[in-house]
C-alpha cells in the first residue's frame, strides 16, 4: 500500500512538474501580454493569440526586422512583436527631444514667443527633410513656438537640431531619464546623423521604449497640459506619413504621431517608423510604435506593413469593451 501511495505521489509531482514548465516556456515564447485590468475589457486570450500571429505574418512582408508594442492606455491590454529591441528612430526621436524642450518652458527656462535665430551653420545637409533649410538657405529668426512646430510636424531636421541644441544631449536624456524611459537614447544631432550611416543605429529605441514615451505624454508626465496639447496639435496636423499608422484606419480617427524614415544603402532601408496616439471610437487611447528596420522591401510595402498592423490592433482593441 505505501509503495503505491509512493508511486501514485511521484506521478502527480512529475505531472506538475511538466505543467509548471510548460507554462513557463509558453510566458517566455509569448511576446502578446496584458495587466491587470477589469473583468469587462480583459481580453480574450483566443482573440489576443489570433492577432500575435497576424502581426507576425503581416511583418514578414518587410522581410526585414520588425518591432511592435501597442497599449491601451486606461486598461493595460497590450500585444507587442520584439518589444526591446533596439530600433534607430531618425525622425521618431524628434518627439522626446521636443518634449524635453517643452518641460524647459514649463520651467520659464524657456519661452514660447522668444525668438531664436537659425544660423546658416545650423541648416541640416540636401539629403535630410528642412522646408526651413529650403526656404532659408542663409538662415532664418524664428519664434520658439515655430521651430517646435516644424520639428514635430513638418518633420524638419535643421528644426530639431536647433531644439537640441537648446537642451543638449545630455539635457534630452536627463529628461528621459527622470521620465523613467530606458529604452530610447537620442545621442546625435540630425546633422550627425546625416553624415555617417552607422551613427543612426546609436540613436534608437525600443518598441517599448517609444511606449514609455507615448504614455508619459498622454499621462502629462513632466508637462502641463498646454504643453501636452500642442504637442498633440502638431502631432495630429502632421502631414507626414499618411499611409502608415493612419493608412488603413477610418478616417474619423483621431492619430497624434510622429514618423521616422533612413535613406537606402546597398539596397538597404534602415528606418521607416511610426509611433502615435490613436483615440479609440470607446474613447480610450491606444498608444502603439511600429519599427521596421533593415528591410530591403520598396517604401509602398513598408509602409503597408505599419499600416495593417495598426489596422488589426485598432479592429482588435476597439472590439473589446
Amino acid at each position: 500500500m505505501l509503495k503505491r501511495i509512493l508511486l501514485r505521489l511521484g506521478f502527480v509531482l512529475t505531472v506538475f512538474m511538466i505543467c509548471s514548465c510548460n507554462a513557463a516556456t509558453q510566458k517566455k515564447n509569448l511576446t502578446a501580454s496584458s495587466l491587470p485590468v477589469s473583468p469587462q475589457t480583459k481580453p480574450n486570450d483566443k482573440q489576443n493569440s489570433e492577432l500575435q500571429k497576424q502581426i507576425e505574418q503581416i511583418a514578414a512582408a518587410a522581410k526585414g526586422r520588425v518591432g511592435v508594442a501597442a497599449e491601451v492606455l486606461e486598461t493595460g491590454q497590450s500585444i507587442s512583436l520584439n518589444p526591446h529591441e533596439h530600433f534607430p528612430m531618425q525622425s521618431v526621436y524628434k518627439l522626446p527631444i521636443a518634449m524635453a524642450v517643452m518641460a524647459q518652458v514649463d520651467k520659464k527656462n524657456l519661452l514660447l514667443e522668444q525668438r531664436v535665430r537659425v544660423e546658416k551653420s545650423d541648416l541640416v545637409g540636401p539629403g535630410a527633410h528642412s522646408p526651413i533649410r529650403d526656404k532659408n538657405p542663409n538662415g532664418v529668426e524664428l519664434s520658439l513656438s515655430e521651430v517646435l512646430r516644424f520639428a514635430v510636424s513638418e518633420s524638419d531636421g535643421t528644426a530639431s537640431d536647433v531644439l537640441l541644441k537648446l537642451v543638449g544631449v545630455d539635457g534630452a536624456g536627463k529628461y528621459l531619464n527622470e521620465l523613467g524611459v530606458n529604452e530610447l537614447v537620442v545621442a546625435n544631432s540630425e546633422k550627425e546623423i546625416g553624415q555617417d550611416w552607422e551613427t543612426q543605429y546609436r540613436n534608437w529605441a525600443s518598441p517599448q521604449g517609444a511606449l514609455q514615451v507615448l504614455r508619459s505624454l498622454h499621462e502629462r508626465r513632466g508637462l502641463s497640459e498646454q504643453s501636452q496639447q500642442l504637442l498633440l496639435k502638431f502631432m495630429t496636423e502632421t502631414p507626414t506619413g499618411p499611409k502608415r499608422l493612419k493608412g488603413l484606419l477610418p478616417a474619423t480617427a483621431v492619430v497624434a504621431h510622429k514618423t521616422g524614415t533612413s535613406g537606402v544603402s546597398s539596397g538597404i532601408n534602415a528606418a521607416t517608423n511610426d509611433i502615435g496616439l490613436v483615440t479609440l471610437p470607446n474613447g480610450r487611447h491606444l498608444a502603439i510604435a511600429v519599427f521596421v528596420s533593415d528591410s530591403p522591401a520598396d517604401l509602398a510595402t513598408r509602409e503597408r506593413v505599419i499600416a495593417e498592423i495598426a489596422k488589426a490592433i485598432f479592429a482588435a482593441y476597439s472590439s473589446q469593451g
